[in-house]
């Protein structure tokens, strides 16, 4: 075995408002090469992870991360989400013709790929964009109205959106959707230019309309804690949906049970089958019952296909070796990779996982688009939809429940 490494490269929010988050997204890379090294590496040579820190998650601090990588020579970049960066790194990146594969979850990857595929070869997302969760998510409520688990009393709809461009796009494609399937918005989405440290005022504005259901489309796991708690002073008569950031562990401790029958989606997780529950309880073995391996998983799902992808290819290059990357880059696109969280097929165009069942019907060609329903604090939320993933039946919310 070679003693030359492969350096790779992680792009991780270690600081800011997604610490949580940021550390899971390094482990999953650590465990991941972790992995990968055991197994005698791609072609015999080992990974050797570096991680640059992106704060915040402007384009600033995201472009900072990346041209620190490339100068210390990685062959490829790993990242969960950089949600500010708008794929402002794709062209330092597209420069030194290395592989991106990150979890940004933005439509706008889909246009920045597509406005010039020479270049960008080598950017990949490996779920898909945030635009399916609006859709999505209309067609679950409408799945749970249509098949009898939930009787809402009206088709009434309130939608919330933080200020980020990802919530926004969420916010209003689940507006765009609603009305086709028999939902009407109270208002249109109501988007947060800042979020507030007190929600009552608008928990108010909203009991007036008397929603059946309640979307908040913004996803730092603290900000929701703090609206959910504020919530459940005096809960809307509403089935209440949280974006993403509410499966995060740091929800859980700070919600409590309070949590309970909240409905959270997220477009890559940890389906609870026999592939899903290994990783599972290897990733909490790893890195700690605290660890919150529904967001690891990224990074290591795409770690993971890099290397195969790099093995078939017949290796990696770094800076400058964009001839080799570029084969690589077609073994990524040609190969789909059944992870543990599910099948990861690259469209041709987008270069973005596809999704089921919002794009696709085969639950073997597509990502699934996942439901989860929080339960008690210190058990993992069930998985309610899509089938055949889910593990549990939804629950009516205990603030809908006659006492």
């Amino acid at each position: 075995m070679s003693d030359d490494f492969i350096p790779i490269g992680g792009m991780v929010p270690l600081t800011g408002a997604s610490p949580g988050d940021g550390r899971e997204f390094r482990n999953g890379i650590i465990l991941a090469c972790e992995e990968i090294n055991r197994r005698g590496g791609i072609l015999g040579r080992l990974l050797k992870p570096s991680f640059a820190d992106t704060g915040t998650q402007t384009a600033e601090e995201t472009v900072r991360a990346a041209r620190r990588l490339l100068a210390e020579g990685v062959h490829a970049i790993i990242a969960g989400y950089n949600i500010g960066s708008q794929n402002s790194e794709y062209e330092a990146i597209a420069d030194a013709g290395i592989i991106y594969i990150h979890n940004n979850t933005l439509l706008q990857h889909h246009d920045t790929v597509m406005s010039d595929p020479v270049r960008y070869f080598g950017c990949f997302m490996s779920d898909p964009a945030e635009y399916w969760y609006g859709q999505g998510f209309i067609k679950f409520l409408s799945w749970l109205r249509d098949s009898g688990q939930w009787r809402p009393d009206n088709n009434r709809i309130a939608i919330v959106s933080g200020p980020k461009p990802y919530s926004i796009v969420i916010a209003n494609a689940m507006a765009q959707a609603a009305e086709q399937f028999g939902w009407r918005p109270v208002f249109p989405p109501r988007i947060l230019r800042r979020i507030p440290g007190d929600w009552r005022p608008l928990l108010d504005e909203i009991r007036a309309h008397e929603p059946a259901v309640m979307a908040l489309t913004h996803f730092f796991a603290g900000d929701l804690a703090r609206f959910h708690l504020q919530f459940m002073e005096q809960p809307l008569p509403s089935l209440l949906y949280l974006q993403y950031g509410a499966l995060h562990r740091s929800f859980s401790e700070l919600v409590g049970d309070k949590g309970r029958g909240a409905i959270v989606g997220t477009v890559i997780g940890l389906p609870r089958d026999e592939i899903g529950w290994r990783f599972f309880n290897t990733y909490k073995q790893r890195f700690g019952p605290e660890a919150t391996p529904e967001i690891g998983c990224q990074t290591y799902n795409s770690l993971h296909h890099y290397a195969i992808a790099a093995a078939v290819a017949g290796g990696t290059a770094g800076p400058g070796g964009a001839e080799q990357n570029r084969r690589l880059a077609g073994i990524l696109l040609d190969l789909p990779y059944r992870s543990v969280s599910g099948t990861i097929r690259y469209h041709p165009l987008w270069q973005a996982a596809v999704p089921y069942p919002d794009a696709t019907n085969d639950p073997s060609l597509g990502l699934p688009h996942l439901f989860y329903q929080l339960r008690d604090a210190e058990r993992p939320p069930a998985l309610i939809a899509p089938e055949p993933f889910a593990d549990a039946a939804f629950e009516a919310p205990p603030w809908l429940t006659p006492t």
